[in-house]
């Protein structure tokens, strides 16, 4: 299928094939029939793409603190290396989208196959043949309504929300400051309540065009004295704000035209330092909308499907959605007059011409179509196209393998996320023993990305194309930690060796039938191989630190500290069902490394947190382990620190011997009054190369495993035990 994409490193706007995604559990698979370009957020990522890395710095001097940072902690290379990786991942465009669904993801209820929907939401209805949306995203359409008005679904709810915080009241008076899209659809809602609207802008053209639509607009000028005849002098009883500026203009003449006690709402993007003696002598009341309604950012809500009560929460995000498709249909809003341009999807990249201004052509509402999307017949809609190849004829050298030997690692990946992208498969870059085949990801987006940079013969939506392509005989899984336990076993069962980014598994019962599934794996096959991306432990620095210390005649205390940094508790990791949370989704790392320096498991496993206090959930914790021969570990999972300190820290100490571990950028060796010290000043190594050069040995090789299998099992086992000795204490 096509998609648009933004490049970010070079600010180039796309259509690239990808393969068709595939609908997650609560998701539905909808085929575009239109989407609409967005004149504001769309056009200032286009701008921010096209500016230079220095360019890109200034404009956002918050990221480039955060690299500053990063660069002091892991090194100039390995900052640079994943600031261009990052900005080399293409970025998708569109958040408002209309077409007609064509398969159901599982758990999805209250739709079905051939139903017209309006789609909703960044990341989801983008500029795509086809869009995976989840249900409180999906709004369902009339058989009157098209599909070009239902379009403007998402951009008439961040207009209606913004309208319900103004709480205006049947007859009052509202001012709307600013008629581009988002103001003229703003206007007609106020027309529909029953208010009376007057419009405000710079433009004499939109000004005309709001007077066509049937409310009293006027020039920025003539406001203060418009506002006069327009309120009887009173002021107006509320102001919406619907620019798109830097400048404190708009809430300025807000003050100014608003009467005593009024309601002033933000809903375009505008400078906010309000003059403190108009809203002072006024007591007006200032909020700042946030998008389309309550749910919006809400994991949650948008992912999971979680509805807000309809007793509590009358007006959500979807509902909102809903209501503003009542008013197209009813007629009450009209978007016709408003579109401009219609580019179809070959052509999106001369849409983001003009919207940047380069054509010097008029434009406001600007639309994607999808020819021959309105004439497919709904029956035909789960045909779903099959992905399309990585590499195309004529491509020859940018990817495609020639025949290999039947010893070759042939690889398939699934899960093409960020780290994936930007860690993982970079590293695999230096191991000429594998050879990438297949890689899989639900987006569509970025396994063609990855199977284009990496070099992958192809890419998907569907793991089964993956688990069950016989020219495969190695399966990588870097998917979200819930998929780790199923797509192991499943790759297991399939006659692969794996490779599983950590965790293995989120609980007992997972890593149960994991090594169950190994064990039926070696009974067909000795060799078979199953590796945890555990990957501190190959680090060049780690195993010159266990070399000096397995030079020890006593037991060893082992101090790691994690200043790991804070994670909002709606991040996913954090999520028990997707994550698991940060001890067993990250601390299994540093439990590991314990094992790794004493050459054991723990026999023995308590520990401690601080109070949660609402802000964490259990991400501010002391694991302490004892080992067979007395020596002791200690890890330090601190979530309140700052990520401007070093991340991680190993401290060892035994018979007159210590190392000290900073970062894997730094190595500090004493023993007998002698000190010797390891740096690696540009770049940092935590081992990910180096693991899989392991990984790929031991699968030529025939075995063993690079991480024994009683420490993989016994490392989870310990990491869920940390868990719940935690949990019992506090």
């Amino acid at each position: 299928m096509k998609q648009v994409l933004q490049n970010l490193k070079n600010g180039k706007t796309i259509v690239m094939d990808v393969p068709t995604p595939a609908p997650q559990r609560g998701e539905a698979l909808v085929r575009s029939a239109a989407s609409l370009v967005s004149t504001g957020t769309e056009r200032m990522l286009v701008s921010f793409a096209e500016k230079s890395l220095i360019g890109k710095a200034r404009s956002r001097p918050d990221l480039a603190r955060q690299m500053l940072d990063k660069a002091r902690r892991e090194g100039l290379l390995s900052t640079l290396e994943a600031a261009f990786n990052r900005l080399d991942q293409p970025m998708p465009l569109g958040y408002s989208s209309a077409g007609v669904i064509a398969a159901l993801g599982a758990g999805l209820s209250g739709f079905k196959v051939g139903q017209r929907v309006a789609c909703a939401g960044g990341g989801y209805a983008v500029h795509a043949e086809y869009v995976c949306v989840p249900q409180n995203l999906l709004a369902r359409l009339p058989d009157e309504l098209d599909f070009e008005a239902a379009a403007f679904t998402t951009l008439g709810a961040i207009a209606l929300h913004g309208f319900r915080l103004a709480e205006a009241q049947l007859g009052e008076r509202v001012a709307v400051i600013g008629l581009g899209l988002l103001g003229l659809l703003t206007i007609q809602i106020v027309k529909a309540a029953g208010c009376k609207a007057l419009g405000v802008d710079l433009d004499p053209a939109r000004v005309a065009l709001a007077q066509t639509l049937g409310a009293q607009a006027v020039l920025r000028e003539q406001a203060p004295e418009a506002m006069q005849s327009f309120t009887q002098g009173r002021g107006c009883d509320a102001v919406l704000i619907c620019a798109d500026t830097p400048t404190n203009d708009p809430v300025e003449l807000a003050g100014t035209i608003a009467r005593d006690r009024a309601r002033v709402v933000a809903v375009g993007a505008v400078g906010l330092e309000l003059p403190r003696k108009v809203y002072y002598e006024k007591e007006l009341t200032f909020i700042n909308s946030r998008s389309y309604g309550p749910g919006r950012y809400d994991p949650q809500y948008e992912e999971g499907g979680v509805d807000y009560p309809f007793g509590y929460v009358r007006w959500t995000e979807g509902r909102n959605l809903e209501a503003f498709v009542d008013l197209l249909a009813q007629k009450q809003v009209e978007v016709k007059p408003l579109i401009t341009q219609r580019f179809p999807i070959d052509e999106a990249a001369q849409a983001y011409e003009l919207i940047a201004g380069k054509t010097q052509t008029p434009f406001l509402g600007v639309l994607l179509t999808y020819p021959g999307a309105e004439t497919q017949a709904p029956h035909t809609m789960n045909q779903i196209p099959a992905e399309r190849p990585a590499v195309q004829e004529g491509d020859a050298g940018k990817g495609e393998s020639a025949p290999t030997k039947s010893e070759t690692i042939r690889l398939g990946v699934l899960g093409a996320g960020n780290f994936a992208l930007a860690v993982m498969l970079p590293a695999l870059k230096g191991v000429p023993a594998i050879e990438p085949v297949g890689v899989v990801s639900a987006s569509g987006m970025n396994p063609q990305h990855a199977a284009r940079k990496f070099g992958f013969r192809y890419a998907a939506a569907d793991p089964e194309r993956v688990l069950s392509d016989p020219t495969i005989n190695t399966v990588a899984v870097l998917t979200r930690h819930n998929l780790h336990a199923q797509q192991v076993i499943a790759a297991l069962d399939a006659g692969k060796h794996v490779f599983c980014e950590k965790p293995l598994a989120l609980n007992l019962d997972e890593l149960d039938a994991i090594q169950a599934a190994l064990a039926r794996a070696q009974e067909e096959t000795p060799s078979r191989v199953l590796m945890v991306g555990f990957n501190r432990r190959f680090a060049p620095l780690a195993v010159r630190m266990k070399n000096f210390l397995d030079k020890r005649q006593e037991p060893l205390y082992i101090h790691y500290r994690v200043n790991a940094g804070f994670l909002p508790l709606n991040h996913w990791t954090q999520d028990p069902e997707q994550g698991g949370g940060r001890i067993i989704g990250e601390g299994c790392h540093f439990i590991d490394f314990l094992c790794y320096l004493t050459g054991a498991l723990p026999v023995s496993v308590s520990a401690r947190g601080l109070p949660d206090g609402g802000r964490y959930q259990e991400d501010n914790v002391v694991m302490s382990f004892v080992f067979p021969d007395g020596s002791l570990g200690l890890v330090s999972y601190l979530a309140n620190g700052d990520k401007a300190f070093t991340k991680e820290r190993v401290e060892a100490f035994s018979g007159g011997r210590v190392a000290a571990l900073e970062d894997f950028r730094s190595l500090e060796l004493v023993f007998d009054g002698k000190r010797k010290t390891y740096r690696s000043r540009l770049k940092q190594d935590k081992g990910h190369r180096a693991e899989w050069k392991a990984f790929a040995q031991a699968i030529e090789s025939g075995g063993p495993p690079p991480i024994p299998y009683d420490q993989i099992f016994g490392v989870m086992r310990a990491a869920f035990d940390a868990v719940e000795a935690l949990r019992s204490i506090n």
